[in-house]
């Protein structure tokens, strides 16, 4: 299944009173409004017993002061946790607009709340992700695996795909916005000396001597920021085995996590070999095609594949890989969603 990202500020939305409390991985914090989800007003018909809470997993536009709902992780005080997304998207676009929440501002509802459109990730489904128009700045596409429950921080089942035409973001930039030479990447010291990434299990990227730890007064839980050199980045059988790496400076102190895996992997394979539009597009059968197929996979669950280990986003083919790979530009998406959960191979972001 496929949806239209967008920027702005990823939140976890948790209302229960009048008091709504937003989190996201930064920080949390409680907005006193009244909405018309359930509950969400005192003096509106749709309160309820405190129970009757929900939490959603949206962005907020504030060009149009607007919820952009992503997911419905618990609904008047049913948790769809252990859900299909297939089954959390439909009861999302089928309860969210009975409430009266995706109506305009009013007294008993502050801010207008509206469901990401989700597409088939067939042909006709991801040209229409790709290419429609939305009322906000598209920031690429979100891919979702149907049958995979909800789950916080990164999974493999979730992966954000861009181009240039339908992000603005596609390398990230410095803090004068412009695009570096060289990529940069923020990785965690640790008290051995390595330099590990936020996934879990950590992958390590390099280390530090004792001596340089010392005289730049450096301690374990840093965060350090690196350009990447010439060397670049070495893999052998899809794996890393060395990363030249140059010591820039400790980034903002307000960086909470070092980089993830899939996040370095993205920024190095979109400057080297970007995963086309057209590439998946060509991978995927024809409406006709999948009619000779069957409809439902057997699925593996998420704990035997990865346990804890994105959202945030993915995109491209490793430039080793793909030059000995016979897999079509679809079939390699997919075998590295299942690879990276096993031996962080390469290739796409996660969410």
């Amino acid at each position: 299944m496929c949806l239209q990202g967008q920027p702005g500020n990823g939140v976890l939305w948790c209302q229960q009173t009048e008091r709504q409390s937003v989190g996201s991985e930064m920080d949390q914090y409680y907005i006193d409004f009244p909405s018309a989800l359930p509950n969400g007003a005192k003096k509106r018909d749709g309160s309820g017993p405190n129970q009757s809470y929900c939490i959603l997993d949206c962005i907020f536009h504030e060009l149009d002061q607007t919820y952009y709902v992503i997911d419905m992780v618990c609904w008047r005080g049913y948790s769809l946790y252990d859900c299909a997304a297939e089954f959390r998207f439909f009861w999302l676009n089928s309860k969210l607009g009975e409430t009266g929440a995706c109506d305009p501002p009013s007294f008993y509802h502050k801010y207008r709340f509206s469901a990401v459109p989700v597409y088939n990730c067939d042909q006709n489904g991801l040209f229409s992700a790709y290419s429609g128009a939305v009322p906000y700045v598209k920031d690429g596409l979100l891919f979702y695996n149907k049958h995979a429950h909800y789950q916080a921080g990164n999974t493999p089942l979730a992966l954000v795909w861009k181009d240039q035409n339908c992000s603005q973001y596609v390398i990230d930039t410095d803090s004068k916005g412009q695009v570096p030479t060289q990529q940069q990447v923020v990785l965690e010291l640790q008290d051995d000396g390595k330099l590990v990434t936020s996934d879990d299990p950590p992958v390590v990227f390099g280390g530090l001597d004792s001596d340089f730890i010392q005289k730049s007064g450096l301690c374990t839980g840093n965060l350090l920021r690196f350009a990447i050199s010439d060397g670049g980045l070495s893999f052998v059988d899809g794996k890393l085995v060395k990363a030249d790496l140059h010591y820039l400076e400790k980034p903002n102190r307000a960086r909470a996590f070092a980089d993830s895996f899939s996040k370095i992997m993205f920024q190095h394979t979109v400057r080297h070999c970007p995963l086309k539009i057209d590439d998946l597009l060509a991978s995927i059968s024809s409406p006709d095609d999948q009619q000779n197929k069957p409809c439902d996979i057997d699925m593996v669950p998420i704990s035997s594949m990865s346990g804890h280990s994105p959202i945030h986003s993915a995109s491209c083919r490793d430039t080793n890989r793909s030059k000995s790979s016979s897999l079509s530009a679809l079939d390699f998406f997919l075998h590295l969603v299942l690879e990276e959960s096993t031996n962080k191979a390469s290739g796409f972001r996660l969410i």
